[in-house]
């Protein structure tokens, strides 16, 4: 079946629910509703870091409003999935959130790590994938630009950037509020003011609440067929993944004359919201022989149902996230000529929280994950922008990046692996700190060859010096991990007897690296240093036959820079750090309005990757399977992509996406000493990826969307949507065995409601998940178990918006 068919048939599969929504309660003739039709907005993006109209931008951009999102229910980037074919989240097994855009992304349980999808709110970086999670809210749109976007925004962007733009201060008094009651007692109010304050400078603030309580169930104390009021009336306090997130964004402008202004952030978040717990799927212990026996109880447990409210954690148990984060910007532009505007974006970013993380599945202790994050992030960033004449649009700046961060990954465990020989352990520390300076030079601009034919290019040179300032696999204070080193491990590996022991408290990392001299010696902090440059660029030509209509070849080179891996180090020499990736990109795309109802872009693409940076698994002796980075030499990406928005009738809009991707590996990574395959398959052991597809990158993902409006009254209409997302199958992770699938699906959101005829009022009834279809974020393998991470199940609800 070619792309083509396929594609159609993906976008074609939304025509239910816009059939549902077109016809429920109209008595219009088509053709002449059709004839009276409004045509599309007008979308001005701004993803080249100038205005500009939505078909005139020579890349793959999808964009939403914010009001777009606030129909559709999206609260988080997570959710934007429901809008932007290609782009994909999942969840880590330790809650870290990952994204990645046309099977590009960086998988890591470390909230340390930088990612290959960034984030930026009006501009300003928010450059780990954490800082994100209060983002989407109060916005006057969103853009996802797909494919390395380095020239422009950075390293660290070989998948592509998402791009929030909040809803800026008005001239005049203005104000609004949202506020929802849903299933699982949820409740989400939210609220802004925006005004003037003097002449010449305005103001908005806004906040937002949300809770909702567990909707998890325990699989050992739940007894399945009986009433789940029953269960909540015994076990009240016994339910898990509650909600509790609250941020807010002030916003200042100031204008003190027609060539200057200033533009002050703050925004932040707070969660307390519960780590989600996992389901049992199967027991498959790290130490198949003589290990420890505790963990055997696990074997007879029943496995977890297909139901995505049934999981277990340990009782007791506290799993609540204690995350927090703050962000001040200062944004200055000088227009130094009606041509020419110099720009500077200041910004400090602060994250810190831990969470604990239940992640075996069962009620017993046999993995717990204890994640620790404290980042401090300085940015600057100075640009010209403007005008030579009427061909030339160009922009050069210059970049600079401070970043302090500190993490820890610890856990608390019983597991086949939970001590050396006769000697015994339960809690497991691994700090890493790393401080990153990157300085970066950049320049773009777009040459007007012809009326219709125009020429860009762009470069942005980038050095960054890495240096890692502490990291060891330590003794959390109680002496049990130093003594089973110091009596067992070290002299097992002919370590020198003679060598000082280590103490509670103590780094029990040994030293094996030339400078640790010989007799494996305890490093009490493992270093390193990582000095990097590139140079990232993009060259395209774009055809604009007439004002709605583009056509454009691109091919672009990214960079995601290198790290230090957060790993259980025996030894120091598994801190060195993997080095930076890098994808080519060739892409060819077109964007058409045939009609002023109708937009229609597309794009076929390949990428050439280099060195994919992947959290793998290898083994180590008497710990068994344990994560560890690893480089992917070669690999390849090929797809393509459609979207579709229309508005056939007045009160009638429409909108499908639809991609494919086909990823391949194309050398696999092999140890330099043995020559033998470094993924390692949890059951199967190491086995060769090449010609294997990435993990999380299904093969076909499509999106739709339908909204149709009717009359009720001179006061008031009616509305009616629906919402459909479809994923196909794929790997959680590089492996042969079948635990590692995630089964392809789709699912289905419904809305109706009415507002007033001036759109100030609008009341919606909604359900997300309607068909309650079980599915899962992620599968994998902790402990002595695999397990999956299940998705929300049915919700529905009501939401009054409001605005004055």
């Amino acid at each position: 079946m070619s792309i083509t068919l396929r594609l159609s048939q993906v976008l074609l599969s939304g025509l239910a629910a816009w059939t549902l929504a077109a016809y429920a309660g109209t008595d219009e003739s088509p053709g002449g509703a059709a004839s009276d039709a409004e045509g599309l907005p007008e979308v001005v993006v701004t993803a080249q870091k100038r205005s500009q109209r939505l078909m005139d931008v020579p890349l793959s951009v999808t964009a939403a409003s914010g009001d777009q999102l606030t129909k559709l229910g999206i609260s988080s980037p997570s959710e934007l999935t429901k809008a932007v074919p290609g782009l994909f989240f999942q969840q880590s097994t330790f809650g870290v959130p990952v994204y990645s855009i046309r099977g590009i992304g960086f998988y890591s349980t470390y909230i340390g790590a930088e990612p290959t999808v960034t984030m930026y709110l009006d501009q300003v970086p928010l450059p780990y994938s954490i800082m994100g999670s209060g983002a989407v809210v109060d916005l006057e749109r969103v853009e996802v630009l797909k494919g390395p976007q380095g020239t422009l925004f950075g390293q660290n962007s070989t998948g592509g950037a998402i791009n929030y733009i909040a809803a800026k201060p008005t001239k005049d008094l203005q104000s609004g509020f949202d506020a929802t009651y849903g299933r699982f007692n949820e409740v989400d109010v939210d609220g802004y003011v925006s005004g003037p304050l003097t002449d010449t400078l305005s103001a908005r603030v806004f906040v937002r609440k949300e809770t909702r309580d567990g909707w998890q169930l325990s699989q050992s104390r739940y007894n399945a067929p009986s009433p789940v009021s029953d269960f909540l009336t015994t076990h009240a306090d016994d339910t898990h993944g509650k909600r509790d997130f609250q941020t807010g964004r002030a916003l200042f402008d100031w204008t003190p004359s027609d060539r200057v202004n200033f533009e002050l952030g703050i925004n932040g978040w707070r969660d307390r919201s519960d780590t989600i717990a996992q389901q049992y799927e199967g027991w498959y212990p790290q130490v198949a022989v003589g290990g420890y026996p505790e963990a055997q109880g696990i074997r007879n447990l029943p496995l977890a149902p297909h139901n995505d409210r049934v999981a277990d954690w340990d009782p007791g148990d506290d799993f609540t996230n204690h995350f927090n984060f703050y962000q001040v910007s200062l944004r200055g532009n000088i227009n130094l000529t009606d041509s020419l505007t110099l720009t500077s974006i200041s910004a400090y970013s602060h994250f810190d929280g831990v969470s604990r993380t239940e992640a075996d599945g069962t009620a017993f202790q046999d993995f717990i994950v204890i994640e620790e994050g404290n980042i401090d992030v300085v940015t600057q960033e100075l640009r010209l922008a403007g005008k030579l004449g009427p061909k030339i649009h160009f922009t050069l700046g210059a970049n600079y990046q401070h970043d302090k961060d500190d993490g820890d990954e610890g856990s608390n465990f019983t597991a086949t692996n939970s001590g050396l020989g006769p000697y015994r352990f339960h809690v497991l520390d691994q700090p890493l700190d790393q401080r990153v300076d990157t300085k970066a030079l950049f320049a773009s601009g777009e040459y007007q060859l012809t009326d219709q034919l125009s020429a860009q290019g762009g470069l942005r040179y980038t050095d960054q010096q890495r240096d890692l300032v502490r990291a060891c696999f330590r003794d959390p204070g109680d002496g049990n991990l130093a003594t089973a080193f110091d009596n067992f491990l070290r002299p097992l590996l002919g370590g020198n007897p003679s060598f000082p022991q280590a103490k509670a408290g103590d780094c029990v990392t040994m030293g094996d690296r030339p400078q640790d001299g010989p007799g494996l010696p305890f490093v009490q902090n493992v270093t390193g240093s990582l000095h990097e440059h590139n140079v990232a660029w993009r060259a395209g030509l774009n055809w604009k036959p007439n004002r709605d209509s583009l056509i454009y070849a691109n091919v672009t080179k990214g960079y995601k820079a290198g790290t230090f891996p957060s790993v259980t180090a025996i030894l120091a020499s598994q801190y060195q750090p993997i080095k930076q990736e890098s994808v080519l990109a060739y892409e060819l795309g077109f964007k058409l309005a045939p009609t002023s109802r109708v937009q229609l872009s597309g794009a076929v693409f390949d990428y050439k990757y280099d060195d994919k940076q992947l959290q793998g698994i290898r083994f180590v002796p008497f710990f068994g399977n344990l994560p560890a980075l690893v480089s992917v030499p070669k690999s390849d990406v090929r797809g393509a992509e459609l979207e579709l928005t229309a508005r056939p009738l007045e009160s009638l809009k429409l909108s499908a996406g639809a991609t494919y991707i086909d990823s391949r590996v194309d050398r696999a990574p092999v140890d330099a000493i043995t020559g033998q395959p470094t993924i390692v398959d949890r059951i199967l052991g190491p086995f060769d990826i090449t010609g294997k597809p990435f993990p999380n990158t299904p093969k076909w993902n499509g999106v739709s969307d339908a909204e149709y409006g009717f009359p009720i009254s001179s006061r008031f209409s009616g509305f009616i949507g629906a919402t459909g997302t479809y994923r196909s199958s794929t790997l959680s992770v590089f492996s042969l065995s079948p635990q590692f699938k995630m089964t392809g699906y789709g699912m289905l959101d419904l809305r109706t409601g009415l507002e007033t005829s001036d759109g100030k009022l609008r009341l919606q009834v909604w359900g997300h998940n309607v068909t309650d279809k079980y599915y899962w974020t992620q599968a994998t393998a902790t402990g002595d178990t695999f397990t999956r991470v299940p998705g929300m199940p049915v919700t529905y609800g009501v939401t009054l918006t409001g605005r004055f």
